[in-house]
C-alpha cells in the first residue's frame, strides 16, 4: 500500500506569491523603459533586480515554510514571461545580438509548448530543475548586461562585456542542458498520469508498504 505524504499548501496569499505577482506587474514597466522612455540604465537595473528576486521568493518559501501549489506554477510562469518579454523587447530594440535572442526564445518556445502538451495529456506536473533555474538567473543578468553595454565606455565597458558574455554562454548552456533533462522527466510524468503527486513522491523515495 502506498503511504501518502503530507504536503504543505499555504494557498496563494504568501510572500513568495506576492513577489511573483509583483515581478509580472513589472514586465510592462520594463517594456516602457526600453521602448517608450529610452532609459537603458533603469531598464537594465530593473531587469537584474527582477531576476534576483526569483531566488529571494524561493528562499523565503523554503526558510519560512510558505510553499504552495499556486507558487509552484506561478513562479516558473513569471520566469518564462519575464525572460520572453525581455528577449523580444531587446531584439526589437536591437540591443541584444540576434543569435542570443533567437536561442533564448527558441528554448522558451519549446519548453512552453511541451508544458502545454503535457498538461493537455493529463501528465503530472514536473517540478522545475535547479539547473534550469540557474540558467534562467544567468540570462536575467546577461540581458541587462547588453542594455548597459549600450551606454558604458572605457574600462567599465570592457569588464561589463566579459561579464555579460560569461553569463550569456553559461545561461544558455545551463538552459539547454535543463531542456534535455526534462525529456526523461516528461516521460515519467506521462507514466504517472492519474497518480496522486504524494504517492509518486513516496514511490520515488522507495516508501511503499
Amino acid at each position: 500500500m502506498t503511504v501518502p505524504v503530507p504536503v504543505t499548501d499555504n494557498g496563494w496569499r504568501t510572500i513568495p506569491n506576492l513577489i511573483s505577482f509583483a515581478r509580472l506587474l513589472c514586465v510592462p514597466v520594463f517594456v516602457w523603459l526600453v521602448l517608450g522612455a529610452d532609459r537603458p540604465l533603469a531598464a537594465g537595473v530593473l531587469l537584474a533586480v527582477l531576476g534576483a528576486t526569483d531566488w529571494v521568493d524561493g528562499w523565503i518559501a523554503r526558510r519560512y515554510d510558505q510553499g504552495s501549489a499556486v507558487g509552484k506554477v506561478l513562479d516558473p510562469v513569471a520566469d518564462r514571461v519575464l525572460l520572453i518579454a525581455a528577449a523580444v523587447v531587446l531584439l526589437v530594440d536591437g540591443t541584444v545580438p540576434r543569435g542570443v535572442g533567437v536561442l533564448v526564445l527558441a528554448r522558451e518556445a519549446v519548453i512552453s509548448l511541451a508544458t502545454l502538451a503535457l498538461a493537455a495529456a493529463g501528465a503530472r506536473r514536473i517540478d522545475v530543475l535547479w539547473v534550469g533555474k540557474a540558467g534562467t538567473l544567468a540570462l536575467m543578468f546577461a540581458l541587462p548586461g547588453f542594455l548597459l553595454l549600450s551606454i558604458a565606455d572605457g574600462p567599465v565597458h570592457t569588464v561589463l562585456w566579459w561579464a555579460t558574455w560569461v553569463f550569456t554562454i553559461g545561461g544558455l548552456a545551463l538552459s539547454y542542458w535543463a531542456a534535455v533533462q526534462y525529456v526523461p522527466a516528461a516521460r515519467s510524468a506521462l507514466r504517472a498520469r492519474g497518480v496522486p503527486e504524494e504517492a509518486v513522491a513516496v514511490e520515488n523515495a522507495g516508501g511503499t508498504a
